[in-house]
Parts: C-alpha cells; sequence; structure tokens
C-alpha cells in the first residue's frame, strides 16, 4: 500500500465554542484536545504526521509535552478547504501522486482505533478515496426563518444521508485537481471538492463515538466516551 500520511487540521479559530482559546487548546482530562487527536491518529501507523496551524498561531508551541515527531504547517486560510489545499501542495513535493492524504479534524480526539482500521482496509486498492462516516438515523426537518423562531418548513427524506465525520482519506494528485476546481475554497470537507471532479468517494462506516467537539459542553461527553474506550 502506498505511503499514508496523516494531516491534522487545527487553523480555525473556535468561534462557536465561545472562548478566547480555540477549541483544539481546550484541556480535556488534563490534556489539550490536539493532542490526544494526535495520539489517537498512531494507529494508522502513519509515515508522516503533520498539523496544519494558522500562521499566528503560537499554542501548539506552548504546549509541553507535544510530539516531537509531528511537523507544523503553517498554511491556515479563511476556511478549513484553504487550509487543506495549501497544506496539501506544501506536501506535494516530498510525495507521490498515489500516496494517501488522511486529513482528520483536530478536535475529533475519540475517534476509534478500528474505525481507522476499517477505513485503511476499504480503501486499499482503491483510485481516489474515501470517508468515515454514519447513515442517517433521526428524522430530519428543514428550517425556514421566522420573525419570532425558527419553524419547519419540510420534512426531509432520511433514506440514502450519511453524516459526514473525518478522516477523509484520498489520494495526494485527486486532492489537487479537487482543490484547484473553481469553487472548491467554499466545500466543507474534503470529499465535497473530490465529488466535483465527477468520481464518487467510498463510505465507510464511522462510529458515533467520534464526535466533533463545537461547543465547551462537549468536553464531558468526550471525557466520557474516552474514559469508556479506555476503560474497554
Amino acid at each position: 500500500m502506498n505511503r499514508i500520511v496523516v494531516l491534522v487540521a487545527a487553523a480555525g479559530g473556535g468561534t462557536r465554542f465561545g472562548t478566547a482559546t480555540p477549541k483544539q487548546y481546550a484541556l480535556l482530562d488534563g490534556q489539550p484536545v490536539i493532542l490526544r487527536t494526535l495520539s489517537r491518529l498512531r494507529a494508522m501507523r502513519p509515515h508522516a504526521i503533520y498539523v496544519a496551524l494558522a500562521a499566528g498561531d503560537r499554542e501548539y508551541e506552548r504546549i509541553a509535552d507535544r510530539p516531537t515527531d509531528v511537523s507544523i504547517l503553517r498554511c491556515g486560510g479563511e476556511t478549513r478547504a484553504q487550509t487543506v489545499a495549501r497544506a496539501v501542495d506544501a506536501l506535494a513535493p516530498d510525495y507521490d501522486g498515489d500516496d494517501w492524504i488522511v486529513v482528520h479534524d483536530a478536535a475529533r480526539p475519540c475517534v476509534p482505533a478500528d474505525a481507522l482500521e476499517r477505513l485503511v482496509e476499504a480503501l486499499e486498492g482503491d483510485e481516489v478515496g474515501g470517508l468515515l462516516a454514519l447513515p442517517v438515523a433521526d428524522t430530519l426537518k428543514r428550517g425556514e426563518a421566522f420573525a419570532d423562531a425558527p419553524h419547519v418548513a419540510s420534512t426531509v427524506p432520511r433514506a440514502g444521508l450519511w453524516q459526514a465525520q473525518t478522516p477523509q482519506m484520498f489520494r495526494l494528485d485527486a486532492l489537487r485537481r479537487a482543490f484547484a476546481q473553481d469553487g472548491a475554497m467554499q466545500c466543507t470537507d474534503e470529499s465535497q471538492a473530490v465529488e466535483a471532479l465527477g468520481v464518487a468517494p467510498r463510505l465507510v462506516r464511522g462510529s458515533a463515538a467520534n464526535i466533533k467537539i463545537t461547543f465547551p459542553e462537549d468536553l464531558p461527553l468526550a471525557s466520557a466516551i474516552l474514559a469508556s474506550q479506555e476503560g474497554a
């Protein structure tokens, strides 16, 4: 199998988190979230791990026990797509076009090792790549804004709908071609950009434990998940 290169997207300011410190540096059971995320990704046995940071980010370097084998890319953009596109371009001279780039959110510290294993096994030999995702189980409502509060505009059929997670794992060349397209910088994940090439990324079943920390109240839930996983 071609080399696996992990890229952790950590350039966001975390405005929805509501604190001066970005959520990737919030403490989760005594460690910054990003360190717990990096620890989980080692289960993929990657060739290398990179962290994509905002240009002015100095928080990562202040982490006392940060891993010495993780390389920093100061390539953060205004959107996630810009950050990942810049990082992929920076990596391109050192890797082959068929090598795998595994993009993961810094704020997903609970991704289980078996989900990572499923992703790698499912994509071995695949020409493009794919992502972890879960079939949508809940009834979905499309909202319409009213003066006082949102109201239901319609119920959205959930058949065939999946909730995207990360990691998302694609060939380096596929990502470079995807992000070179018009409108790619507005894509909210790598799969959306790759889909615009006219190909169908593979959906690999993820895990309900693979939550994304968005608000401070997500930290106790992540702590409980980690305790359950480590106890098991």
